[in-house]
Protein backbone atom coordinates (compact mmCIF):
# COMPACT_ATOMS: atom_id res chain seq x y z
CA UNK A 1 0.00 0.00 0.00
CA UNK A 2 1.26 3.33 -0.55
CA UNK A 3 2.13 5.98 1.72
CA UNK A 4 0.55 8.59 2.49
CA UNK A 5 1.15 12.32 1.46
CA UNK A 6 3.00 14.37 4.02
CA UNK A 7 0.22 17.26 4.98
CA UNK A 8 2.73 19.44 5.82
CA UNK A 9 4.47 19.54 2.39
CA UNK A 10 1.07 20.09 1.08
CA UNK A 11 0.62 23.13 3.02
CA UNK A 12 3.90 24.49 2.00
CA UNK A 13 2.98 23.48 -1.77
CA UNK A 14 -0.07 25.42 -0.65
CA UNK A 15 1.23 28.43 0.01
CA UNK A 16 3.42 28.78 -2.98
CA UNK A 17 0.91 28.46 -5.59
CA UNK A 18 -1.13 30.97 -2.84
CA UNK A 19 2.16 34.07 -3.04
CA UNK A 20 4.25 32.99 -5.93
CA UNK A 21 7.51 33.19 -3.82
CA UNK A 22 8.92 30.57 -1.74
CA UNK A 23 10.61 33.65 0.66
CA UNK A 24 7.17 34.63 1.21
CA UNK A 25 5.68 30.87 1.58
CA UNK A 26 8.38 30.25 3.96
CA UNK A 27 7.30 33.17 5.80
CA UNK A 28 3.42 32.00 6.33
CA UNK A 29 4.59 28.23 7.26
CA UNK A 30 7.31 29.79 9.83
CA UNK A 31 10.22 27.92 7.78
CA UNK A 32 13.06 28.51 6.82
CA UNK A 33 13.42 28.97 2.93
CA UNK A 34 15.97 25.93 2.64
CA UNK A 35 13.36 23.63 3.89
CA UNK A 36 10.67 24.64 2.10
CA UNK A 37 12.04 23.40 -0.74
CA UNK A 38 13.60 20.41 0.31
CA UNK A 39 9.62 19.97 0.90
CA UNK A 40 8.82 20.79 -2.69
CA UNK A 41 11.17 18.50 -3.84
CA UNK A 42 10.70 15.81 -1.94
CA UNK A 43 6.51 16.09 -2.89
CA UNK A 44 8.03 16.22 -6.69
CA UNK A 45 9.84 13.36 -6.32
CA UNK A 46 7.10 11.66 -4.38
CA UNK A 47 4.46 12.23 -7.11
CA UNK A 48 6.92 12.13 -9.80
CA UNK A 49 5.73 15.41 -11.31
CA UNK A 50 7.39 18.55 -11.65
CA UNK A 51 4.62 20.85 -9.74
CA UNK A 52 6.00 24.47 -9.83
CA UNK A 53 7.68 26.28 -12.44
CA UNK A 54 10.34 28.60 -11.49
CA UNK A 55 11.07 31.97 -13.80
CA UNK A 56 13.21 34.15 -11.76
CA UNK A 57 11.83 34.94 -8.82
CA UNK A 58 8.54 34.12 -10.05
CA UNK A 59 6.67 30.79 -8.97
CA UNK A 60 3.76 29.14 -11.03
CA UNK A 61 1.85 26.22 -10.95
CA UNK A 62 2.39 23.57 -13.68
CA UNK A 63 -0.21 21.61 -14.80
CA UNK A 64 0.50 19.34 -12.54
CA UNK A 65 0.63 21.41 -9.93
CA UNK A 66 -2.62 22.76 -11.05
CA UNK A 67 -4.04 19.28 -11.02
CA UNK A 68 -2.92 18.84 -7.13
CA UNK A 69 -4.09 22.49 -5.97
CA UNK A 70 -7.56 22.04 -5.12
CA UNK A 71 -6.87 18.36 -4.16
CA UNK A 72 -4.22 19.78 -1.56
CA UNK A 73 -7.24 22.40 -0.50
CA UNK A 74 -9.23 19.75 0.50
CA UNK A 75 -6.78 17.21 2.13
CA UNK A 76 -6.03 20.52 4.39
CA UNK A 77 -9.73 21.18 4.94
CA UNK A 78 -10.55 17.64 5.91
CA UNK A 79 -7.56 17.57 8.26
CA UNK A 80 -8.91 21.10 9.79
CA UNK A 81 -12.35 19.20 10.49
CA UNK A 82 -10.95 16.09 11.89
CA UNK A 83 -8.76 17.99 14.44
CA UNK A 84 -12.02 20.42 15.52
CA UNK A 85 -13.93 16.90 15.79
CA UNK A 86 -11.89 15.67 18.84
CA UNK A 87 -10.74 19.26 20.17
CA UNK A 88 -12.90 20.34 23.07
CA UNK A 89 -11.10 23.79 23.19
CA UNK A 90 -12.27 27.38 23.44
CA UNK A 91 -11.87 28.84 19.99
CA UNK A 92 -9.66 31.96 20.56
CA UNK A 93 -7.22 34.02 17.85
CA UNK A 94 -7.65 36.77 15.58
CA UNK A 95 -8.62 37.27 12.31
CA UNK A 96 -7.56 39.33 9.45
CA UNK A 97 -10.98 39.55 7.62
CA UNK A 98 -11.62 41.68 4.49
CA UNK A 99 -15.15 42.40 3.43
CA UNK A 100 -16.55 44.76 0.06
CA UNK A 101 -17.39 48.02 1.24
CA UNK A 102 -20.87 47.40 -0.61
CA UNK A 103 -22.27 45.78 2.41
CA UNK A 104 -20.07 47.08 5.25
CA UNK A 105 -22.91 49.74 5.82
CA UNK A 106 -26.13 47.31 6.16
CA UNK A 107 -24.62 44.40 6.78
CA UNK A 108 -20.74 44.31 8.41
CA UNK A 109 -22.47 45.64 11.66
CA UNK A 110 -24.99 43.00 12.34
CA UNK A 111 -23.13 39.76 11.28
CA UNK A 112 -19.76 41.01 13.58
CA UNK A 113 -21.40 41.98 16.33
CA UNK A 114 -23.42 38.98 17.00
CA UNK A 115 -20.52 36.88 15.89
CA UNK A 116 -18.78 38.67 18.67
CA UNK A 117 -21.39 37.79 21.15
CA UNK A 118 -20.98 34.22 20.25
CA UNK A 119 -17.26 34.09 20.11
CA UNK A 120 -15.70 36.58 22.48
CA UNK A 121 -12.33 35.70 22.28
CA UNK A 122 -12.27 35.61 18.45
CA UNK A 123 -10.88 38.88 17.54
CA UNK A 124 -11.58 40.25 14.16
CA UNK A 125 -9.54 43.09 12.10
CA UNK A 126 -11.68 44.14 9.48
CA UNK A 127 -10.55 45.66 6.28
CA UNK A 128 -13.30 47.12 4.14
CA UNK A 129 -12.28 47.99 0.12
CA UNK A 130 -13.10 47.14 -3.37
CA UNK A 131 -12.69 42.95 -4.34
CA UNK A 132 -9.81 43.60 -6.59
CA UNK A 133 -8.01 45.07 -3.91
CA UNK A 134 -8.92 42.34 -1.86
CA UNK A 135 -7.95 39.71 -3.94
CA UNK A 136 -4.63 41.58 -4.65
CA UNK A 137 -4.49 41.16 -0.47
CA UNK A 138 -5.01 37.84 -0.22
CA UNK A 139 -1.99 36.66 -2.17
CA UNK A 140 -0.03 38.96 -0.57
CA UNK A 141 -0.67 37.72 2.72
CA UNK A 142 -2.29 40.71 4.30
CA UNK A 143 -5.94 38.35 4.76
CA UNK A 144 -6.63 35.63 6.66
CA UNK A 145 -10.60 35.56 4.93
CA UNK A 146 -12.28 37.58 2.75
CA UNK A 147 -16.15 37.95 1.36
CA UNK A 148 -15.86 39.04 -2.47
CA UNK A 149 -17.70 39.45 -5.75
CA UNK A 150 -17.74 37.41 -9.00
CA UNK A 151 -16.39 34.29 -6.85
CA UNK A 152 -16.68 32.09 -9.57
CA UNK A 153 -13.59 33.90 -11.43
CA UNK A 154 -11.54 32.43 -8.58
CA UNK A 155 -10.42 29.03 -8.37
CA UNK A 156 -10.57 28.94 -4.40
CA UNK A 157 -13.38 31.20 -3.99
CA UNK A 158 -16.20 29.02 -1.98
CA UNK A 159 -19.25 30.64 -3.61
CA UNK A 160 -22.21 31.31 -1.48
CA UNK A 161 -24.63 33.21 -2.35
CA UNK A 162 -25.96 34.97 -5.79
CA UNK A 163 -28.50 38.06 -5.04
CA UNK A 164 -30.20 40.09 -8.15
CA UNK A 165 -28.57 43.18 -9.00
CA UNK A 166 -30.69 46.67 -9.24
CA UNK A 167 -30.97 49.61 -10.99
CA UNK A 168 -31.18 52.32 -7.97
CA UNK A 169 -32.02 55.95 -8.07
CA UNK A 170 -33.12 58.42 -4.99
CA UNK A 171 -36.59 58.66 -4.34
CA UNK A 172 -38.75 61.69 -6.94
CA UNK A 173 -35.17 62.11 -7.81
CA UNK A 174 -34.62 63.42 -11.77
CA UNK A 175 -31.47 61.69 -12.31
CA UNK A 176 -33.75 58.83 -13.87
CA UNK A 177 -35.09 61.16 -16.45
CA UNK A 178 -31.64 62.74 -17.43
CA UNK A 179 -30.32 62.63 -20.85
CA UNK A 180 -27.70 61.33 -21.40
CA UNK A 181 -28.45 58.96 -18.08
CA UNK A 182 -26.00 59.83 -15.63
CA UNK A 183 -24.43 56.97 -14.16
CA UNK A 184 -22.52 56.60 -10.65
CA UNK A 185 -20.42 53.53 -10.37
CA UNK A 186 -16.73 52.11 -9.20
CA UNK A 187 -13.71 52.84 -11.18
CA UNK A 188 -12.63 51.33 -14.56
CA UNK A 189 -11.79 47.63 -12.86
CA UNK A 190 -15.19 46.98 -11.20
CA UNK A 191 -16.91 44.23 -12.12
CA UNK A 192 -20.23 45.28 -11.58
CA UNK A 193 -19.27 48.65 -13.98
CA UNK A 194 -18.56 46.53 -16.58
CA UNK A 195 -21.21 44.86 -16.67
CA UNK A 196 -23.45 47.26 -16.81
CA UNK A 197 -21.16 49.27 -19.24
CA UNK A 198 -21.79 46.10 -22.08
CA UNK A 199 -25.65 46.17 -20.55
CA UNK A 200 -26.23 49.60 -21.32
CA UNK A 201 -24.43 49.14 -24.67
CA UNK A 202 -26.10 46.02 -25.67
CA UNK A 203 -29.57 48.01 -25.61
CA UNK A 204 -28.18 51.34 -27.74
CA UNK A 205 -29.00 53.21 -23.91
CA UNK A 206 -27.09 56.17 -24.15
CA UNK A 207 -24.97 57.47 -20.87
CA UNK A 208 -22.56 58.79 -19.13
CA UNK A 209 -20.21 57.68 -16.51
CA UNK A 210 -20.56 61.04 -14.03
CA UNK A 211 -19.68 59.82 -10.68
CA UNK A 212 -16.75 57.55 -10.00
CA UNK A 213 -15.25 56.25 -6.65
CA UNK A 214 -14.06 52.98 -5.43
CA UNK A 215 -15.70 53.64 -2.11
CA UNK A 216 -19.34 52.05 -2.19
CA UNK A 217 -20.33 54.69 0.26
CA UNK A 218 -20.10 57.81 -1.76
CA UNK A 219 -21.71 55.80 -4.81
CA UNK A 220 -24.41 55.55 -2.57
CA UNK A 221 -24.58 59.35 -1.72
CA UNK A 222 -24.47 60.27 -5.20
CA UNK A 223 -27.08 58.10 -6.24
CA UNK A 224 -29.27 59.20 -2.55
CA UNK A 225 -28.29 62.83 -3.54
CA UNK A 226 -29.78 62.64 -6.79
CA UNK A 227 -26.71 62.91 -8.96
CA UNK A 228 -26.58 59.92 -11.11
CA UNK A 229 -28.52 56.38 -11.13
CA UNK A 230 -26.41 53.67 -9.65
CA UNK A 231 -26.46 49.62 -9.58
CA UNK A 232 -26.30 47.42 -6.12
CA UNK A 233 -26.98 43.91 -4.88
CA UNK A 234 -30.23 43.13 -3.06
CA UNK A 235 -28.19 43.08 0.40
CA UNK A 236 -25.92 46.83 -0.31
CA UNK A 237 -29.66 48.72 -0.65
CA UNK A 238 -30.16 51.34 1.29
CA UNK A 239 -33.48 53.32 2.40
CA UNK A 240 -33.72 56.23 0.72
CA UNK A 241 -33.06 54.41 -2.51
CA UNK A 242 -35.77 53.48 -5.39
CA UNK A 243 -35.27 50.36 -6.98
CA UNK A 244 -36.02 50.90 -10.49
CA UNK A 245 -38.24 49.02 -12.67
CA UNK A 246 -38.61 47.44 -15.91
CA UNK A 247 -40.95 50.14 -17.46
CA UNK A 248 -37.88 52.49 -17.73
CA UNK A 249 -36.24 50.26 -20.41
CA UNK A 250 -32.97 49.39 -18.60
CA UNK A 251 -31.77 46.62 -19.76
CA UNK A 252 -31.29 43.43 -16.95
CA UNK A 253 -28.17 43.12 -15.05
CA UNK A 254 -26.25 40.12 -14.26
CA UNK A 255 -26.41 38.47 -11.18
CA UNK A 256 -23.37 39.79 -8.43
CA UNK A 257 -22.24 36.86 -6.66
CA UNK A 258 -20.74 36.32 -3.49
CA UNK A 259 -17.87 34.00 -2.29
CA UNK A 260 -15.41 33.21 0.39
CA UNK A 261 -12.39 33.04 -0.23
CA UNK A 262 -9.19 31.50 2.62
CA UNK A 263 -5.48 31.48 2.98
CA UNK A 264 -3.84 27.66 2.75
CA UNK A 265 -4.19 28.13 6.58
CA UNK A 266 -7.53 29.25 7.40
CA UNK A 267 -9.30 26.33 7.97
CA UNK A 268 -10.73 24.96 10.76
CA UNK A 269 -11.28 26.12 14.42
CA UNK A 270 -11.57 30.10 14.63
CA UNK A 271 -11.91 30.33 10.90
CA UNK A 272 -14.26 28.22 10.08
CA UNK A 273 -16.15 29.52 13.08
CA UNK A 274 -16.53 33.24 10.72
CA UNK A 275 -17.15 31.37 7.62
CA UNK A 276 -20.13 29.88 8.80
CA UNK A 277 -21.46 32.32 10.78
CA UNK A 278 -21.36 35.00 7.27
CA UNK A 279 -22.50 32.28 5.11
CA UNK A 280 -25.92 31.56 7.47
CA UNK A 281 -26.33 35.30 7.97
CA UNK A 282 -26.33 36.02 5.02
CA UNK A 283 -28.41 32.98 4.00
CA UNK A 284 -30.92 34.05 7.11
CA UNK A 285 -31.17 37.65 4.82
CA UNK A 286 -33.70 35.56 2.38
CA UNK A 287 -35.71 34.10 4.97
CA UNK A 288 -35.87 37.82 7.00
CA UNK A 289 -37.54 39.49 3.45
CA UNK A 290 -39.89 36.30 3.04
CA UNK A 291 -41.43 36.92 6.11
CA UNK A 292 -41.48 40.48 6.00
CA UNK A 293 -42.86 39.94 2.64
CA UNK A 294 -45.84 37.41 3.85
CA UNK A 295 -46.84 39.90 7.07
CA UNK A 296 -47.09 42.49 4.13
Amino acid sequence: MAAPLDLDQLQSFCAIADCGSFTEAARRVNKTQSAVSMQIKRLEERLGQTLLAREGRSVTLTLHGEALYARARKMLRTNAEILDHFSDGVLAGSIRFGVPDDYAVRLLPVILSSFQRTHPKIAVDVSCMASEHLTEGMRAGRYDLIVFTQGTEQNYGELFRTEKMHWVASHGGRALASDPLAIACGPHFCIWRKDAQDALDRASKDYRIAYTSSNATAISSAVLSDLAIGFLPESALQPGMRVVDDDHELPHLADAQIALMRASHAYGGIYDALANHIVQSMGNLDAAASDTEAAE
